[in-house]
C-alpha cells in the first residue's frame, strides 16, 4: 500500500514533464515560424512598394497612355556625329528662361545650356510601338534620330521612322513629319515641379529667353 502513492507520484510528475515537453517545443516553433512570416511579409511588402531599378513613373518623365509629351529625366549623352553649333546665341553654361510647353511645368522654367547644335529639328506625329494613342505634333527630333534621313531638309508629311528613344514607344515608331526649323538646337538642363531634367533634348532657340 505505500508503494501506489509513489507510482501515482511518479505517474503524475512524468504526464507533467512531457506536458511541458510538448507545449515548450510548440511555443518555440510557434514563434520561429512567426519571425520567418513577418520577415517574408516584410520582404514582399518592400518588393511591392519599391520600383524596379530604372523604372519611371508618370511623375518622373515616365509614358503613360494619354500624356504623350512624358520624357525621362535623364536625356542621356548628346548624338554621335551631329554638329556643334559655331557661336551659338546661348552658348554652353548660358543661364535661360524656357517658354515653350512641350511638358506640363517647362513654361518658364528656369534652365541651363548644355550644349547647342546645327541640324534641322522636326516636329512629328507618330504611333508609339508600345500601343499608346497617336502622339501628335512632337516637338522635337532631329535629323539624326530619323532613320534613313540623309542630309537634307525632309519635307512636311514625308513619312519617318523614328529612331530617338526619348520616350518608351518611340524608337522604332512610325510617323509623318509635322513642321520643322533649322533654328539652333539645344539640350538643356532645366527644373520643374521640383524635378530637375538632365540633357533635355530639344529646345530650340525661340523657345528660350536670357535669364533676368
Amino acid at each position: 500500500m505505500r508503494r501506489l502513492p509513489l507510482t501515482l507520484a511518479g505517474l503524475a510528475i512524468l504526464v507533467t514533464a512531457t506536458a511541458c515537453s510538448a507545449g515548450s517545443d510548440s511555443a518555440d516553433h510557434s514563434v520561429h515560424e512567426g519571425h520567418e512570416t513577418g520577415a517574408s511579409s516584410s520582404a514582399t511588402s518592400q518588393a511591392a512598394s519599391s520600383p524596379a531599378s530604372g523604372s519611371l513613373s508618370a511623375s518622373q518623365g515616365g509614358h503613360e497612355h494619354g500624356q504623350e509629351h512624358m520624357h525621362a529625366m535623364d536625356g542621356g549623352p548628346a548624338l554621335e556625329g551631329i554638329a556643334t553649333a559655331e557661336n551659338p546665341t546661348y552658348p554652353k553654361g548660358t543661364e535661360v528662361t524656357l517658354t515653350t510647353d512641350h511638358m506640363e511645368g517647362m513654361k518658364d522654367a528656369p534652365a541651363t545650356v548644355v550644349s547647342a547644335y546645327k541640324t534641322v529639328a522636326y516636329a512629328v506625329t507618330y504611333t508609339p510601338t508600345d500601343g499608346g494613342p497617336e502622339v501628335t505634333d512632337h516637338k522635337w527630333v532631329v535629323q539624326e534620330e530619323l532613320k534613313g534621313a540623309g542630309f537634307e531638309r525632309l519635307s512636311d508629311g514625308t513619312a519617318v521612322t523614328i529612331e530617338a528613344d526619348h520616350m518608351p514607344g518611340m524608337k522604332g515608331a512610325k510617323g509623318a513629319i509635322a513642321s520643322s526649323t533649322t533654328q539652333t538646337v539645344y539640350m538643356v538642363d532645366y527644373e520643374a515641379d521640383g524635378m530637375i531634367m538632365n540633357n533635355h533634348k530639344w529646345v530650340v532657340e525661340d523657345e528660350m529667353a536670357p535669364r533676368r
